[in-house]
């Protein structure tokens, strides 16, 4: 019983092989008569992938004869099977591993493994019972990846204890035992890191050099592993630490004005200063007195406390910051000068008016005041308003008698103005027509003093009106008794 179904199962194989060979006398290929829903399937080792296959036409109105081929990554092609409508035939090697799902084609891998990677080939033949003698031919190739899951990345650095910048380079791995086409991504303080000038990665991204490291390199390190088939999978954090410094050195006081670099104290206050720094590890601070062009060491550590008596005169110091291991050191000097900055310092520390913006407005308010006090003082003493004043009254004005010129001396009080007229005039021969037209000289050059006006004696005692004024008239000048 044996050998005549031996024998039938291989005629059955001989004559599919026969028939798939028959070149018919007319042949249409048609790719609207097979459908795949993907073109493209990612399988996971030792899972199970179906290949999926739709036909489009009526399968009781046909007859159809087709076979599947697997073509592996080396370029090897093997037949998995071959059918018809009614009987297929598995190739040996993949009898346990394969179902051919009838009656539409479909292909089942049972247990997926690296070698089942490569493009699955489906060629069928089809022929109508109305149309005998016509086949019409479809095909169909679909790619199968065979990918293993990421297992948890592991990160490693070298060397592994803590850097000096600019001095030495930092070198970052990352692995996994279990996966297949791996992405790897760097992240820093769980920012992606990208290439720079510093930074170079090899060619599938499972390492990166740092060279040199520098400050801004510091943080906690992760390694991000990834497949088609797995999410990005995470490394456990790896922080890099480096020595660097001193940058920034500054130095501070809650105590008086600061203007640049110099402090401002009130006199007998005690001032106190802080002296910072970054760096790591922690800086040693020196603090060095300067004066008289030489230096002095007064004390060490960050802080400075400047004494009530050392405080008499301005001196300029200077904070010393230094770093042990990088050897590396930064200076910032100032100046402490003592001045009275007034007994409501709080209200400058609190206050929304500053020490400057105070002083400003009292300059401005005295500038502004002497201003108007000069204003008024030369619109009231006006020298020639007081000369006008004073010419205008006809000094050759007839007064009760006089013996001398000078009886009623409280008329004399005023402000008067010494009178410079370009020419050669006599001194002691002024007419008062002269002195009436002193307003309209334009050249002329004055003093004004506050004195007592004075009239000479003998300037009265005349027998000649014309001695003393230089008139026609003795009407017009005082008459002497």
């Amino acid at each position: 019983m044996e050998a005549p179904g031996r024998t039938a199962h291989y005629g059955c194989s001989v004559l599919l092989i026969l028939t798939a060979n028959i070149v018919s006398t007319r042949t249409e290929v048609s790719s609207d008569l097979i459908y795949m829903p993907s073109l493209v399937h990612r399988g996971i080792e030792g899972r199970p992938l179906f290949l999926s296959v739709e036909t489009r036409f009526p399968m009781d109105n046909a007859e159809i004869q087709g076979t599947w081929f697997h073509t592996n990554l080396s370029g090897s092609r093997t037949l998995l099977v071959m059918f018809t409508k009614a009987s297929n035939i598995l190739n040996m090697t993949y009898r346990n591993r394969l179902r051919f799902e009838e009656p539409n084609a479909s292909l089942l891998i049972r247990k997926l493994n690296q070698g089942d990677e490569g493009n699955y080939h489906l060629s069928l033949n089809i022929e109508f019972h109305n149309k005998t003698g016509e086949v019409f031919k479809g095909e169909r190739t679909v790619h199968v990846t065979v990918d293993v899951p990421v297992s948890i990345p592991i990160i490693e650095k070298n060397p592994n204890h803590t850097v000096i910048e600019d001095k030495a380079n930092i070198t970052w791995t990352c692995s996994v035992e279990r996966g297949t086409r791996v992405v790897f991504q760097w992240l820093r303080d769980n920012i992606p890191l990208g290439p720079r000038d510093r930074y170079h990665f090899s060619q599938d991204n499972a390492t990166l050099l740092i060279s040199p490291v520098r400050k801004e390199d510091k943080g906690v390190y992760r390694c991000v592993a990834s497949n088609p088939i797995s999410h990005g999978r995470h490394s456990r954090g790896l922080e890099l630490d480096v020595y660097y410094g001193p940058y920034n050195l500054e130095v501070n006081s809650g105590q008086g004005l600061r203007i640049g670099e110099m402090f401002t104290i009130n006199p007998g206050e005690l001032a106190f200063f802080e002296c910072q720094a970054d760096s790591n590890p922690p800086n040693s601070y020196v603090w060095i007195s300067k004066s008289h062009n030489s230096t002095k060491v007064i004390t060490e550590g960050p802080r400075l406390e400047v004494l009530f008596y050392r405080l008499a005169q301005a001196e300029e110091y200077l904070c010393r910051a230094f770093n042990n291991v990088t050897q590396k050191q930064d200076e910032a000097q100032f100046t402490l000068l003592v001045a009275s900055l007034g007994k409501d310092k709080q209200t400058q520390e609190g206050g929304s008016v500053s020490p400057l913006a105070a002083i400003a407005v009292c300059s401005l308010f005295t500038i502004g005041c002497f201003l108007i006090l000069l204003f008024f003082l030369r619109r009231n003493c006006n020298p020639k308003r007081v000369l006008v004043s004073i010419y205008n009254r006809p000094l050759c004005e007839q007064k009760k008698p006089h013996r001398s010129g000078h009886e009623d001396a409280t008329e004399d009080f005023g402000i008067y103005e010494f009178v410079s007229i370009p020419g050669k005039i006599d001194s002691t021969q002024v007419s008062c027509r002269s002195l009436a037209r002193l307003e309209s000289v334009q050249d002329m050059h004055t003093t004004i003093y506050d004195v007592i006006r004075h009239v000479p004696t003998d300037c009265w005692d005349v027998t000649t009106p014309t001695d003393c004024w230089d008139v026609t008239t003795p009407t017009d000048c005082r008459t002497n008794i």
